[in-house]
């Protein structure tokens, strides 16, 4: 019996029509970054577990793919320990190295580990995939791209707002209607602090960050089941109510935070980059968000989020600024600041909305149709022509039935086909056929590589 053969869950294979379009995303972020003065690194895809346990909070170590480690990794292990009390315990013994959750942390990681070859502040992007164990559902997978864009070594709120241009710009090239959402770590602290329940900060980002998926009624028991005081709760529902317009929300929060100077800092850092947009017009709609909260540790600053205006889908973009991640390593006082570019989300919104062009559907511009050696000779000569001048084009590698060499030429989208018979052998032609609208005309040998480099075809 042939045994049943199937991927993970939460995986995804990418055919050539997927990949096509996948890459038409990378490059065109790809070249975003690049303008914007960004260069590119790689790291592996597993680290040593310290590396990225305590990064994410309880939630996020939960959701971290562990490797075991090579050879008997049961050697070392006391039998006794194999209890649900001591998993941790049990997991440090067999399991030292995971799959990375992000690109941010190993990107803290390589700074410091290389902190004398690069030069601050550093400006990376990074492209690569990373994995969570999540319960797999629509826009959610356990292996997926991340575009990450960080400069590192700078203070400056001019870097948030650079950012700001970045999303503005890839979703604009994209087209793809955005809104994004800001916030600033700063504010939630000063939202707790003011409530008297400092101590209580991760409870209360990690509450606030499912107020849009559970509502207010759900955050509510969250915070209690979390020990907060009822009083202390109260002080933090007239926050969560109110809208997104930051000239009605300011004054309002700056009243709250007259004892708390984080959060004053916060209110600052968040009219600062308002001021750059006022002065600097995007095409996206920016807006002040208290509700979002990003539950990741390491944010200490201004916290993006960016949502698919037409389609009901999670965020497709998202980041913050980051102070105390390299210390965690060793280099204090470097911080960092940047996004992700969610690229499955991404694709799966365009695939959606029809937003993929021409370009990102079609394999090959141009086929050769192949009727024997001595044509075939002509169609290798000609092709590499084409490709010489930037022209994408294949030869059909077999002696076949012309039908089945066009409908390999319709199943691959490619426009035009060139036939080299006889006759066009006789006269010095080619003949072109557009797939499209189904003309076919004759050209003579010397006009063939003008007609298609001029785009007259």
């Amino acid at each position: 019996m042939a045994q049943q053969i199937s991927i993970p869950k939460g995986t995804r294979d990418f055919g050539q029509k997927e990949m096509i379009r996948r890459n038409y995303i990378f490059d065109n972020i790809k070249s975003v970054f690049r303008k914007y003065g960004y260069s590119p690194i790689e790291t592996p895809a597993m680290e040593n577990l310290s590396t990225l346990l305590g990064k994410y909070g309880d939630e996020g170590d939960k959701l971290l793919f562990k490797i075991l480690n090579s050879g008997n990794y049961l050697e070392k292990l006391d039998k006794e320990n194999l209890t649900a009390d001591n998993l941790s315990k049990v997991t440090g013994i067999i399991s030292e190295k995971g799959l990375r959750y992000d690109l941010t942390v190993p990107f803290a990681r390589f700074v410091v580990q290389h902190r004398n070859e690069i030069h601050f502040p550093f400006k990376r992007y990074q492209m690569q995939p990373v994995w969570r164990a999540d319960r797999p559902q629509k826009g959610r997978y356990r292996e997926f791209y991340q575009c990450d864009v960080d400069v590192i070594g700078s203070n400056s709120l001019l870097n948030e707002f650079e950012l700001l241009q970045i999303i503005d710009e890839v979703f604009d090239k994209l087209n793809i209607n955005v809104t994004v959402k800001l916030n600033n770590r700063k504010i939630l602290f000063g939202l707790a602090e003011s409530a008297g329940v400092p101590d209580k900060f991760m409870a209360v980002t990690v509450a606030i960050d499912k107020l849009e998926k559970i509502g207010l009624d759900n955050v509510v028991k969250e915070l209690e089941n979390s020990g907060l005081p009822v009083d202390a709760i109260e002080k933090l529902i007239p926050v969560l109510e109110l809208t997104k317009n930051i000239h009605e929300n300011i004054p309002f929060i700056e009243k709250m935070f007259e004892n708390s100077e984080t959060g004053k800092k916060g209110i600052e850092e968040i009219k600062t980059i308002f001021e750059y947009l006022e002065e600097n017009k995007l095409n996206t709609k920016v807006e002040f968000d208290l509700n979002l909260a990003r539950g990741l540790n390491y944010y200490t600053g201004t916290i993006f989020e960016v949502k698919a205006n037409d389609v009901e889908i999670g965020s497709i973009c998202g980041g913050g600024r980051y102070d105390d991640l390299t210390a965690i390593f060793g280099l204090k006082d470097i911080s960092g600041v940047g996004i992700s570019f969610g690229a499955d989300r991404i694709y799966d919104v365009m695939t959606q909305l029809e937003l993929f062009p021409e370009e990102a559907q079609k394999f090959t511009d141009i086929l050769f149709v192949n009727f024997g050696k001595e044509e075939e000779r002509q169609c290798i000569k000609h092709a590499k022509r084409l490709r010489e001048a930037g022209i994408s084009c294949e030869i059909y590698p077999d002696k076949a039935k012309f039908d089945k060499q066009f409908k390999y030429a319709d199943n691959k989208n490619i426009k035009f086909v060139v036939i080299i018979g006889e006759e066009e052998l006789k006269n010095n032609t080619l003949s072109v056929k557009n797939m499209i609208n189904g003309v076919q005309e004759k050209i003579s040998i010397d006009k063939f590589l003008e007609y298609f480099s001029t785009g007259t075809a």
